[in-house]
């Protein structure tokens, strides 16, 4: 190789790996609802916003867009998605039945390991604190890490990794909604509860039993989110309004 084509590699790596970075960030930001009040992403307010290059930030956008996390207009740059009613039912079906499938098959196919991994995972759920102390309307970004890292343990003995992305994905999507359904005022749960009991039934290898705790979890969160929807409740200008006082 020569010089010339080792100083492009190089390139083209430390490229990469800022466009990964600022797709991460910007990834994360999206997830908890950190970026709801900006309707547009122009690249010029992420190369601000992040410190990186147009080039790596128009990368990570491409990608985002390509997984459903954003939005994109010809000539007109990248969005927000919007939430609607009929998206949450469509997403909240299509998750039941594919989650349904992956812990059915992680049941039957549990190991000591998988198991292990799974009452870890709880453990460490039960004991990060859900909102953050010095901002208790604000959601605990470990707390969400730790969370989704429960709902891969439970189905991560499934044997398929193209099912397990396919539930990455629509999990994903559903963050964006549960910050309605957990912000929206007057609406309490048992997150905890719900999450121990999904949990018992699997190492019990109770299929039947855990899958619908499963599903009556992920369908109480979008009732919840259906009921903030229906008051016109808009997570958007609660976090605005904070942001002012």
């Amino acid at each position: 190789m020569t010089s010339g084509n080792i100083e492009q590699s190089a390139a083209k790596g430390v490229k990469s790996t800022l466009a990964s970075a600022v797709y991460q960030q910007l990834r994360d930001d999206l997830l908890r609802g950190a970026l709801e009040v900006e309707t547009k992403l122009r690249v010029e307010w992420v190369v601000s916003r992040y410190g990186a290059g147009a080039s790596p930030v128009r990368e990570a956008l491409n990608r985002l867009a390509a997984e459903g996390l954003l939005g994109r207009h010809d000539q007109r740059g990248f969005f927000l998605m919007p939430v609607s009613a009929a998206e949450l039912e469509e997403l909240t079906r299509t998750r039941c039945w594919l989650e349904e499938r992956a812990l059915r098959e992680s049941i039957a196919h549990r190991t000591a390991e998988s198991e292990e991994q799974l009452v870890l995972a709880l453990h460490r759920l039960a004991r990060a604190e859900r909102r953050l102390p010095e901002d208790p309307s604000t959601n605990n970004p470990e707390w969400e890490k730790l969370h989704r890292a429960f709902h891969r343990a439970l189905i991560s003995a499934c044997r398929s990794h193209w099912l397990i992305g396919f539930c990455d994905q629509l999990s994903d999507q559903a963050s964006r909604y549960r910050l309605i359904s957990q912000d929206a005022p007057g609406i309490g749960r048992d997150d905890l509860g719900e999450h121990r009991i999904i949990a018992e039934r699997t190492l019990d290898g109770d299929a039947d039993g855990a899958v619908e705790a499963l599903l009556n979890h992920y369908r109480l969160t979008a009732a919840l989110c259906m009921e903030g929807l229906a008051r016109g409740y808009d997570p958007r200008a609660s976090k605005s309004r904070r942001r002012r006082k």
